[in-house]
């Protein structure tokens, strides 16, 4: 069973990527199991300043998932090149995804300038529609012509394959999808967090410090799966899909919505295993379903 796939030039073993703000900075995981097995890691959300995020409380369950609102919490880009992504490279032998934000489009572009120089990153993604930091983040992923700008001035001077990742909150996000292909995206990421809340019965008050939060996990998989359908028809640039990946089927469907690779989230908090036994159970499933190469059924339910 040929479980690799070929993203943005780069050849992956398998298509199983930890998601950004869900497996830190890969290295952590490290102490679990040996995540040389993974495809590739999106990196920790960084900023070009260190970044406390928002106030607690920041997480609340959900039914088949949960509410963040983080706020994008990080060291900031010059201790994330000079020390985690050495730290990363002592234990992860392949290169990595960086994953950027920031308040205002010079943020964007002087943090993806400092990734341009790390050796084991080969991809920026361009978190664009984070809805949890007051200034920037989903500002930038809810308006196509804000995102465009953004996207083409990164593009000057970004040396790597850019994704962009884009946000659901929108009333259809082949629009934006399409605005990052022209802007000169390289892929699009999708979906990041719908956007929750959940009150405290006790108080009566919603029990996020910022009432509303980013929801995930598998309650999103079934909107995650329509959207990454409806983008891949839209643009003509790899799509990777995220949103309530738990198992090897769900990375078998949503590479047949269009999925060039997948990445995966909440899972990793619930259980630190999942990556891996995901990716030990994709020949099985291949099997059962007769699929001797994953790269074939890209796009598949498009054909059907």
């Amino acid at each position: 069973m040929d479980t690799s796939v070929n993203l943005l030039g780069y050849r992956l073993d398998n298509p199983v990527i930890p998601a950004s703000g869900t497996f830190g900075f890969g290295y952590e995981f490290a102490e679990f199991y040996d995540i040389n097995c993974l495809g590739s890691i999106s990196l920790k959300g960084t900023t070009l300043e260190p970044r406390y995020g928002n106030p607690l409380p920041r997480i609340a369950e959900c039914p088949a998932g949960m509410l963040n609102s983080i706020g994008l919490q990080n060291p900031g880009v010059q201790k994330v090149v000079g020390e985690e992504l050495v730290k990363l490279a002592k234990v992860f032998k392949k290169k990595a995804i960086a994953n950027v934000g920031g308040s205002c489009t010079e943020d964007y572009v002087q943090t993806v300038e400092y990734f341009n120089h790390a050796d084991n990153i080969f991809a920026i993604e361009l978190n664009i529609s984070c809805p949890n930091v007051k200034c920037g983040g989903m500002a930038f992923g809810t308006d196509p012509t804000v995102a465009g700008g953004l996207i083409s001035a990164v593009k000057k001077v970004c040396t790597k394959p850019l994704i962009v990742k884009l946000s659901p909150n929108v009333t259809d996000i082949s629009v934006l999808a399409r605005a990052a292909e022209d802007a000169g995206a390289d892929a699009v990421s999708l979906i990041n967090t719908l956007l929750g809340m959940r009150i405290d019965l006790r108080t009566g008050k919603p029990i996020l410090s910022m009432k509303a939060g980013g929801y995930s996990g598998r309650g999103v998989y079934p909107v995650a799966l329509r959207m990454v359908y409806q983008v891949r028809q839209a643009v003509n640039i790899p799509v990777i899909g995220m949103g309530g990946i738990s198992t090897a089927y769900d990375v078998l469907e949503m590479m047949m919505a269009g999925a060039s690779a997948v990445m995966v989230g909440t899972a990793n908090l619930i259980h630190p295993f999942a990556c891996r036994d995901i990716i030990a159970a994709l020949p099985g499933a291949m099997e059962e379903y007769k699929i001797n190469s994953l790269e074939t059924i890209i796009g598949r339910a498009h054909h059907a």
